[in-house]
């Protein structure tokens, strides 16, 4: 609608003008790409640490429920807690709340079961217990990071201030350089495009910019990260 109606007035009002947009289109297309290959990347790092998260936990799991000293019972209990801590996590990416402390409290479930049955649980593989919960307290914390710390606002903000402003700058050198006797309906096609493929570049950087929320076509599918699937 900006773009119409500027180039409407520009039309009305005669005005055009000769401006290098060089320079403009750094200042919109550079910071815009920018963003979307950060986002890409940081949807990537996120896929490697769910793969990791999930690794992990089913270590943890083969390692404890395959040790014979440890009755049924408790097998179930440290199989529900492993299933708990999974949908947990899964649960706190998918929403936009950046608390930790509950799962802080189920996370700490399985080192009070470890001391708890330290008597049917050899040393070897408690350690390797241990060791695995670390790299599971790593890709959770790496997790809670790209879920919470995203593109800066004031970058972000600074994109789509200049998407809107575009139009008053390029309206008038479009309608400069193809000249008077041009057909107004060229002028209003070249700009309604170009102002339709920065929006559209917005909107894919944006969808990419929290991949957790299932809304975009490109958004990771937490699901397929659950020990049960």
């Amino acid at each position: 609608m900006i773009s119409v109606g500027v180039t409407f007035l520009c039309y009305k009002y005669d005005i055009s003008f000769n401006v290098d947009l060089t320079l403009l289109s750094i200042a919109i297309i550079f910071p815009l790409v920018f963003t979307i290959r950060g986002s890409f990347r940081r949807r990537e790092k996120a896929l490697e640490h769910l793969s990791e998260f999930r690794s992990t936990l089913k270590t943890v799991k083969y390692f404890l429920l395959s040790n014979n000293a440890l009755s049924e019972e408790y097998q179930k209990e440290i199989e529900t807690i492993l299933l708990e801590i999974n949908s947990t996590v899964l649960e706190h990416l998918g929403r936009k709340e950046y608390s930790l402390k509950d799962l802080d409290d189920i996370i700490h479930k399985v080192y009070e079961f470890v001391l708890d049955q330290n008597e049917h649980i050899p040393r070897q593989i408690r350690d390797k217990v241990f060791r695995f919960m670390k790299d599971m307290h790593e890709s959770i914390e790496n997790l809670h990071a790209i879920h919470s710390h995203r593109t800066p606002i004031s970058l972000m903000a600074y994109c789509l201030i200049f998407i809107y402003i575009f139009p008053l700058i390029y309206a008038p050198t479009i309608i400069h350089n193809i000249g008077e006797y041009t057909s107004p309906w060229i002028t209003y096609f070249i700009i309604i495009l170009t102002e339709f493929i920065l929006i559209a570049l917005y909107n894919i950087q944006d969808q990419l910019e929290y991949p957790f929320d299932n809304i975009g076509m490109d958004d990771i599918n937490l699901d397929n990260f659950r020990i049960e699937r």
